[in-house]
């Protein structure tokens, strides 16, 4: 069975990172002998200087084609200031697609404790954001001379959907659903709440539900995140506490996610949570597990490979722990060097495998 995905580099390190990121699915395909095409398309920064649009048709109609897209990372100095941004291209293209959850997992891969500001073991833990509401996409909005405005707009829809993929999420993995809202302040927060809360009572008795406030919540993760195994949240708070959760783990360059509409085998996107990073671009020390790391997400959620996935996981585990790592989590290898160390082990568990 063959799979075509599409691919937008994007600015700054996103060319260097997904570079790595196709040497690895190509030999994931490899091994697991299908087919993998993958075909490149313009978003951000590099689309606004080619077309003008930081998400021209031609990247719209190519997402829509292909089962899954692999994104790098948008934005950059050089185009903050004009009329057409890079992160227009990312709302833009999230929202052709309808993709409303981005699933964010983390962990302490073995070997970076000492990154960490943890001073005792922990797992890890998965936050799912709402990606199409709230103050992101809430109109009316604009800017005069001295004031400024947005809005934040949920419907229990909107909040239905996400919150259902949390619930599935927490009932697989068999851990409470903590659901993070301003229940005690905001209108749309309180909608958030009981709404999420109807939904559990009438479809997952079974599932043990937990309200945070968003202010509490970001103490209690630093404090002990060993409680937030599956989270669930609006738009701006997910943004806000899945960086958090890259503190955490010692690093936003180890952290990859998922934007689905559904809970498995769907079209998705799938990109690092670090941002583009223009004062390393071109030096060969980004950090690709986020990239990597991604990639096995999108093995499990759209190319229903999980065992593949699974592997590729395992692989970027093994890597770290020898301690192949880029300079932001402590070690002196470069981009390159890392994915090599990577499909190395990857080969290694596929001949254990058999």
């Amino acid at each position: 069975m063959g799979h075509h995905i599409a691919v937008l580099p994007g600015d700054g390190i996103g060319p260097e990172v997904t570079e790595q990121a196709l040497r690895l699915l190509e030999e994931v395909s490899r091994l697991g002998q299908f087919t993998l095409e993958a075909t490149e398309g313009l978003i951000g920064g590099r689309a606004i200087d080619e077309t003008g649009d930081p998400f021209p048709p031609a990247s719209d109609e190519l997402v829509h084609r292909t089962e899954a897209t692999l994104l790098g990372a948008v934005g950059g100095p050089k185009w903050a200031q004009g009329p057409a941004t890079p992160e227009q291209g990312l709302l833009r293209l999230r929202a052709s697609l309808g993709l409303f959850a981005n699933i964010r997992p983390f962990e302490v891969l073995p070997g970076l404790e000492a990154v960490t500001p943890l001073k005792r073991p922990f797992a890890g833990g998965v936050i799912i954001r709402e990606l199409l509401g709230g103050l992101y996409y809430g109109e009316p909005r604009g800017r005069l001379e001295r004031e400024a405005f947005d809005t934040s707009r949920y419907t229990t829809s909107e909040i239905e959907r996400v919150a259902r993929l949390g619930f599935e999420l927490a009932k697989s993995e068999g851990v409470p659903l903590i659901s993070i809202d301003k229940a005690n302040v905001l209108q749309t927060s309180k909608l958030w709440r009981d709404t999420v809360t109807r939904l559990g009572q009438a479809e997952y008795p079974t599932v043990r539900l937990e309200h945070r406030y968003v202010d509490a919540a970001a103490m209690e993760m630093v404090i002990a995140p060993e409680r937030f195994k599956v989270v669930v949240t609006e738009n701006l708070f997910g943004d806000i506490l899945s960086d958090l959760t890259g503190g955490l783990v010692g690093s936003l360059g180890v952290l990859g996610s998922a934007t689905v509409s559904q809970w498995s085998q769907g079209r998705g996107l799938y990109e690092p949570i670090h941002g583009s990073a223009p004062d390393i671009a071109g030096k060969g020390i980004a950090n690709p597990i986020g990239a990597l790391w991604s990639c096995a997400l999108m093995l499990e959620w759209s190319l229903a490979k999980p065992e593949a996935g699974a592997f590729v996981k395992d692989a970027i585990r093994r890597t770290v722990a020898e301690g192949i790592c880029t300079p932001d989590i402590g070690g002196s290898a470069g981009t390159a060097e890392v994915a090599d160390a990577v499909i190395r082990h990857l080969h290694i568990l596929a001949g254990a495998s058999r």
